[in-house]
């Protein structure tokens, strides 16, 4: 048998199209980069989920065309080690994309190298807020910022009314990241951060105690820890030992520590026991069940760790990222996955050899359209950031945390009612604030005087009167207990120890921690002490006896009115005769007759209108229009007339002796003055000699009464509350005249602060 031509060409064909398929079949490798701290739990776990999900993304896609090869690299908890890493991936492994670094401070560096060889950086770990600010499209923090669980923060503390909290956060990038966004968010709840501790990193034991103990002495039992956990482990152990975990303390945890609350030993856990923590929200769901099922399994194969490991929320992070990656690549369609490599020159550094990736942009964009439902829930990327922010509030105890509330930025705080077992195994809330133990009663000096005794009264130990009610009024109203006691500013026979100025000096030198009283807010006090807002009037005026007014009040009833304004009111009067004459003499027999019945009758009914006992009967609807105006003219007249005279007949007649202070000087009259007040100080700088003081009410009434040439004073200078309080207990006698001298008042003092 001859073989068949036609049937030879078709087995080749076959073959061929057989050969086509297979080449065609073959997935492309792209090269993508793994800096991790493999020694860390995180690195660990985030490694393990990142190539379970490559493996099983690959395993329900056969058909892509695309398959990612990892290359890892330790960057060993350094932020040079990453960098290197990053530099060598991209130069010598031409990586698409790198997957971490760890930390944020890490990361703030990698992103400039991965920028300039466009090559994407997928962090699921670092949350530092500040990382954004780098406005580079090549990174992308799949992870959720920590500035997004600070509204969850602030509706904790308005929940349970909370109005200080002392930060506590670790001195580097990460730290004092989230920072400002906080304290604006506390502020929006009228809640403020009275103190911020600031620890570092490598801090020892020692050091760690030593600011513990700082902030026992503070009142505010409030404290917010923001750190990783490796530091937060040090901190709540030191804090447990010297007693910081007792009753009435209250401790939130950020998510940076409570994320990892189930990987902690019972031992750690317990020196946490009763704190609050904000942890990362994930919706149950089979999948995430089927997971970690499968993840515990293998993960303990492969490490030497306990049987049952904790799967934590950075390594379903890691799992979604490794997945998205993985699918904006095969969304790229790209052939070809090269890198332009610069021109190498003699004594070139690695940095300025870093190779630019073609397809980075590519990835950028497919990153950004990649949607799908991931471990975590709904998964989108929007502006290179991880969207979808929900937290639980966990109560930590010694098997993890007890979830006691939901948040969510729609619904806010929402609370399953669940009993919150705070630090002393207590139920009851704390108040969040208390005197701390260590802390002294405050020493508050009275001043000791004779008059006035409204202001304050001393009497023995008793203290009384109108500055002590608004001082305890201001105590009552702190959020925290201040313990103190009244110290009278006396001899031991119970007389004055000095002035007002001695007593701030007292002040000064620490005798005593503040005072209270009609003390004067004057600049040169101001040198020595600090000063409350006043709460008084302020001003220093004078005040003398008055004097009746000799005017003749035969004449009296002229005085209300200017001559000019008599002489024009009268001229108006014979106009408005006229007018209404004018008008009416044609058609109203009223107004008829010889003329002077004319001038008799127009007059007479000109000023009959000011008290409206006219008895004519206008006609003119003219004339009638021009006599309303001339009524409502006649009633402003009439009622300032009657205005003014009601003044001079009473106030007016209450004339000051001695009219400003010029007068003073002229005659050299004798000035009093309070004993003991500053105002012997301005009077002398005035220039008035002639001073004589005084120390009560009534016997600067006895002065005045006795007049400067009597052995008296012909005025005094005091300050406006004490002058009003003069003046209601002896009025009609005294009168304040200028000039009046600016002060801010009565204040309560306190020892100057640098």
């Amino acid at each position: 048998m001859k073989p068949n031509h036609g049937s030879h060409r078709a087995l080749w064909f076959i073959a061929g199209c057989m050969l086509l398929v297979a080449t065609a079949g073959e997935a492309q490798n792209v090269s993508v980069g793994v800096v991790l701290d493999m020694e860390s739990w995180v690195g660990k776990v985030g490694l393990s989920c990142i190539d379970m999900s490559l493996s099983e993304l690959y395993e329900a896609n056969p058909h892509y065309k695309t398959r990612v090869v990892l290359h890892r690299r330790d960057s060993a908890g350094d932020v040079v080690g990453a960098a290197a890493a990053a530099v060598d991936l991209i130069n010598n492994n031409k990586v698409e994309a790198i997957l971490g670094p760890t930390t944020s401070m890490q990361t703030n560096f990698v992103i400039k190298l991965a920028h300039k060889a466009h090559v994407p950086i997928l962090t699921f770990t670092a949350s530092s807020p500040s990382l954004a600010s780098h406005r580079s499209p090549y990174f992308f923090r799949l992870t959720h910022t920590d500035s997004a669980q600070v509204a969850a923060i602030r509706d904790l503390l308005k929940f349970y009314n909370w109005r200080q909290v002392v930060l506590i956060y670790q001195d580097d990038e990460f730290g004092d990241g989230m920072l400002p966004y906080l304290i604006d968010a506390l502020q929006g709840v009228n809640a403020r951060v009275p103190y911020q501790s600031i620890i570092d990193p490598t801090a020892t034991e020692d050091q760690i105690e030593e600011e513990l103990y700082k902030l026992m002495t503070m009142p505010t039992r409030v404290f917010l820890v923001h750190m990783l956990p490796s530091l937060a482990i040090r901190l709540f152990a030191k804090a447990n030992q010297i007693g910081m975990m007792r009753e009435g303390y209250v401790w939130i945890l950020t998510d940076a520590t409570t994320n990892l609350l189930d990987s902690m030993p019972s031992s750690v856990l317990k020196s946490m026991e009763g704190a609050l923590g904000v942890r990362t929200y994930v919706p149950k769901s089979m999948e995430l069940d089927r997971f970690k099922i499968k993840w515990k399994r293998e993960f303990v194969m492969e490490n030497s760790v306990p049987n049952d490991p904790y799967l934590d929320i950075f390594g379903l992070w890691a799992y979604d990222a490794a997945r998205a990656l993985a699918i904006a690549v095969e969304k790229t369609g790209a052939k070809n996955f090269t890198f332009e490599n610069p021109n190498r020159g003699q004594n070139l550094t690695d940095l300025e050899t870093l190779g630019v990736s073609r397809n980075g942009e590519k990835i950028v964009e497919a990153l950004s359209k990649t949607k799908f439902m991931g471990l975590t829930g709904n998964y989108e990327i929007v502006n290179g950031q991880l969207q979808s922010a929900e937290f639980e509030i966990v109560n930590v105890n010694s098997n993890g945390g007890n979830r006691v509330g939901f948040w969510n930025p729609e619904k806010g705080l929402l609370s399953n009612n669940m009993t919150v077992i705070w630090p002393g195994n207590t139920a009851a809330v704390p108040k969040g604030w208390e005197f701390p133990t260590a802390g002294k009663r405050l020493r508050i000096g009275v001043p000791v005087k004779e008059g006035y005794s409204e202001f304050v009264r001393v009497n023995g130990k008793k203290v009384e009167g109108y500055c002590r009610d608004v001082f305890d009024a201001v105590i009552e109203a702190l959020p925290y207990a201040l313990p103190f006691d009244y110290i009278p500013f006396a001899l031991p026979n119970g007389s004055r120890a000095g002035s007002y100025d001695d007593l701030i000096m007292q002040v000064n030198t620490g005798v005593y921690d503040g005072a209270i009283g009609d003390i004067t807010i004057v600049a040169n006090r101001s040198k020595y002490v600090d000063f409350t807002l006043p709460f008084t009037d302020s001003g220093v005026s004078m005040v003398v006896p008055t004097k009746a007014n000799s005017m003749n009040r035969a004449w009296l009833f002229l005085k209300p009115l200017t001559v000019g304004l008599w002489i024009t009111s009268l001229c108006f009067f014979v106009f408005m005769g006229f007018v209404v004459w004018i008008l009416e003499h044609r058609i109203n027999p009223a107004f008829r007759g010889p003329p002077s019945h004319h001038i008799g009758t127009s007059l007479w009914y000109s000023f009959c209108t000011m008290v409206f006992a006219q008895r004519e009967t206008l006609i003119s609807n003219l004339a009638r229009f021009v006599v309303v105006i001339w009524f409502f003219v006649m009633f402003v007249l009439t009622q300032s007339y009657t205005a003014s005279l009601t003044s001079l007949l009473t106030v007016q007649q209450l004339q000051p002796t001695i009219i400003n202070i010029n007068e003073l000087l002229t005659k050299q009259s004798w000035v009093g003055y309070l004993d003991g007040s500053f105002v012997w100080g301005l009077l002398t700088s005035v220039g008035i000699k002639n001073l004589k003081s005084y120390r009560s009410p009534e016997e600067l009434d006895k002065l005045l009464k006795l007049g400067g040439s009597n052995g008296g004073i012909d005025a005094a200078f005091d300050e406006t509350p004490y002058i009003k309080l003069f003046l209601s207990k002896f009025p009609n006698k005294y009168i304040t005249a200028n000039p009046t001298y600016k002060t801010d008042g009565f204040g309560f003092t306190y020892q100057e602060r640098c």
